[in-house]
């Protein structure tokens, strides 16, 4: 019961306590570039949820296995983020061979999950809060999570950006970014909720 509440708890905080984007700033580049529309949106997070589970499922075997038996662990940056590229390569691949229309809308975006520092982020963190190989991918899924729902409303909150007359000085990134801070705003009202929830 303990073990099933700490998921949860690990799971709830990824995606809305800890959210890497709109609480620790984490994968700004993508969510400010593919945000302007709801499929791009939601390609984008899943996108970035697979890539976070298959790259946890892959690096943390790595430095446990490898790296810390070897006393290698001052290579982790570095071996993550080759795991990392190959792991958005392979994906790239196959989305422009299953879903060509998704790959063509993310563009350079795709690619650009490679210097994600959202994904690195979440498997260096998952191995420096000590977290076991299925809290880690539980970890992951929240973070991932929390990522496309960052993005999915945000995207929302874009396109009645664009449908409203903004001032000549504030028109683009200026009024995005101001969007993206009442949106992380809003997120800060769940800290505390999921500790309260599983006492």
């Amino acid at each position: 019961m303990e073990n099933a509440k700490l998921l949860i708890s690990i799971l709830m905080g990824g995606v809305l306590v800890n959210n890497y984007v709109l609480s620790q700033f984490l994968g700004i580049c993508p969510f400010l570039g593919v945000s302007k529309k709801l499929d791009q949106a939601t390609g984008m997070g899943i996108a970035v949820t697979f890539v976070m589970l298959v790259a946890t499922a892959v690096t943390w075997p790595i430095q446990t296995f490898i790296l810390d038996k070897f006393g290698l662990g001052y290579l982790q940056t570095m071996v993550f983020i080759l795991v990392i590229a190959t792991l958005v390569q392979f994906t790239e691949i196959a989305l422009k061979k299953y879903i060509p229309a998704l790959s063509k809308s993310l563009g350079i975006y795709l690619p650009l999950i490679t210097t994600n520092c959202a994904v690195l982020g979440v498997t260096i963190n998952n191995i420096s809060d000590g977290y076991n190989f299925i809290q880690s991918m539980v970890s992951s899924l929240g973070c991932g999570l929390g990522f496309l729902l960052a993005m999915v409303p945000f995207s929302g909150v874009r396109s009645r950006i664009d449908e409203e007359k903004v001032p000549k000085t504030l028109r683009g990134l200026p009024v995005t970014l101001i969007a993206a801070s009442f949106v992380s705003l809003s997120f800060f009202g769940f800290a505390g909720i999921v500790e309260n929830l599983l006492k």
